[in-house]
Formats: structure tokens, C-alpha cells, sequence
């Protein structure tokens, strides 16, 4: 049996997605996989490095590790009318070249930040920091992920959401695209295929059964949020749109990918369909 490593963030969408199959819900005769939760940004790190044969990453980071990495089609998050939060304390006023605790150099919302604040002086952080940073006046505002848009000091304020960012730059009505899964190139492609399928049958599952997983984590002390809130979150990035992506959202990416070059920041435009596993291999091998 052969061990694969699924890395993923510690946030309460990846905890959910991923623990159907570590509960043994879903599971394959040929495969065992392990799983390593580590922040979002460590992971685009180790990415780029070809750490893991499995990783969550920022879907920002694609272009960057296209090569190594195939896009899976599950496990998506993308943010419809919402989504990261330029906060900053109340009453204050940012200057031009304000200074600012964003999540990591190659997340989605650091992307559309720099765009959009050329000039603000950026520090990186843990993304469970980044509200204290604030709060302590060690930066000027921040950048909330994950469940921290939830639920927030109340001396703090939302200067700016940056699915507005977005909107701005897309100029249509696209999903935002945040996070999603990429596997290792050098895997063989019929393995590649069943890992793939095994995921999207977990993440699959855990929606369906929502209210057995979400007691079973909170039980374990798996999330770092309450009952209501988990639901609340799961709602927002664990939900029916994330077990297989949809035409609209392989158009968001592409849109994401897009901007992305045309403002310097790849080497070129690139389409997510291209980069797929081509699960059509399975049916020509067979036929």
C-alpha cells in the first residue's frame, strides 16, 4: 500500500474536507493517505519547493508551480460576495503607504492587495496574528483569512472587503478564488486519478453529512471555532461548490490568472482546464 502525504491549512474548511477520509469514510485498497495541517502560506512555500504529494495552496500560487503541480478539481474554496478583510482600528485613517500584515507573499488576497495599495509597506504573518498585530499598533491594518472574518475584536473596523477588490478588477459577477488542491506531476497518472476521485468522494461526504462530521471534529477539539460558527463558515467555504468546480468557477480562476499577469506578477496567462489530471486517460487505457 502506498503512503501519500495531503497537507492542508489548519482552518475549519480544510479540517472538514479532509477528515472524511481520516475517520475512514473514504478510503481506497492501494492508497493510505496522511495528512499535515500547516498554514497557508507555509504551504505555498513548500509548494514551490514539491514538498507534498498532495497540498493545499492559494490558487494565486498556481501559475508559479504549474510545472510540478496539477490543479485538482476539489476541495475549492471561493468566496461568493465575500471573503479576506482589510481591517484597521476604529477611527483611524490610512495614509498612502500604510502599513500592513497580510498572510503571506503569494496568498490570493495578498494578490489583489498589492493591486489595488501599491504603496502600503507590507510585513507577513501568521494569519492568526495578523488581528493583534493590529490591535497592538504594530501595523496600521490588516488582512483577516479563514474564520477570522467571523469574529472580530470590536475596536476594529473594516476599511475594505476584498471581494470588492475584485469585483473592480474582474469586471464581472465571478466567484472569488481563494484556495485549492494541487498533486504532484511526477505521480502516475492512474494513481493521480484515483487520488483525485477519492477526494472529491470525501469532501462529498463530509457535505453530505455535515452535522455528524461537524459534532465529530468539535468533539475532538479538531476546529478552533464554536458550533455556530463552524456552520456559519462551512456555509461560506466548504460547501456544495466545493466537491467538483463548476464552468464559473474555472472561469474565475482563469480571470485571477489573468490579472495576475497583467500585472507583472507571472510569466504568462495561463488556463486552469489545461492543468487538469486527465481523468480521460482511464477511458482510453481501458478501451
Amino acid at each position: 500500500m502506498k503512503t501519500l502525504t495531503v497537507a492542508h491549512s489548519p482552518d475549519a474548511d480544510d479540517i472538514f474536507m479532509y477528515y472524511a477520509i481520516k475517520f475512514g469514510w473514504v478510503s481506497t485498497p492501494e492508497l493510505r493517505f496522511e495528512n499535515l495541517a500547516l498554514d497557508i502560506e507555509t504551504l505555498n512555500v513548500e509548494a514551490l519547493k514539491n514538498s507534498y504529494d498532495i497540498t493545499a495552496i492559494s490558487f494565486a500560487l498556481y501559475p508559479k508551480i504549474r510545472s510540478e503541480y496539477a490543479l485538482l478539481r476539489t476541495a475549492v474554496s471561493f468566496g461568493e460576495g465575500y471573503g479576506p478583510k482589510l481591517v484597521k482600528k476604529q477611527a483611524s485613517k490610512l495614509k498612502r503607504n500604510f502599513k500592513v500584515a497580510l498572510s503571506g507573499t503569494h496568498t490570493t488576497n495578498a494578490l489583489l492587495f498589492k493591486i489595488a495599495y501599491p504603496e502600503a509597506r507590507i510585513i507577513y504573518k501568521n494569519f492568526l496574528e495578523i488581528e493583534q498585530a493590529v490591535l497592538d499598533g504594530e501595523v496600521d491594518a490588516g488582512v483577516l483569512i479563514h474564520e477570522s472574518i467571523l469574529n472580530f475584536s470590536d475596536e476594529l473596523v473594516v476599511e475594505r472587503e476584498l471581494w470588492d477588490i475584485w469585483k473592480e478588477l474582474c469586471k464581472e459577477e465571478l466567484p472569488l478564488p481563494l484556495g485549492g488542491m494541487a498533486l504532484r506531476r511526477s505521480m502516475p497518472i492512474s494513481r493521480a486519478i484515483v487520488c483525485e476521485d477519492a477526494l472529491i468522494q470525501a469532501v462529498n461526504v463530509a457535505h453530505t453529512h455535515q452535522g455528524v462530521l461537524s459534532k465529530m471534529l468539535l468533539e475532538r477539539n479538531l476546529v478552533r471555532v464554536d458550533q455556530a460558527t463552524l456552520k456559519k463558515y462551512l456555509g461560506l467555504y466548504a460547501n456544495e461548490h466545493s466537491i467538483e468546480m463548476s464552468d464559473l468557477q474555472y472561469q474565475a480562476i482563469d480571470t485571477l490568472f489573468e490579472i495576475g499577469f497583467k500585472h507583472g506578477f507571472y510569466d504568462q496567462s495561463i488556463k486552469a482546464r489545461e492543468h487538469l489530471i486527465p481523468k480521460e486517460y482511464d477511458a482510453l487505457r481501458n478501451s
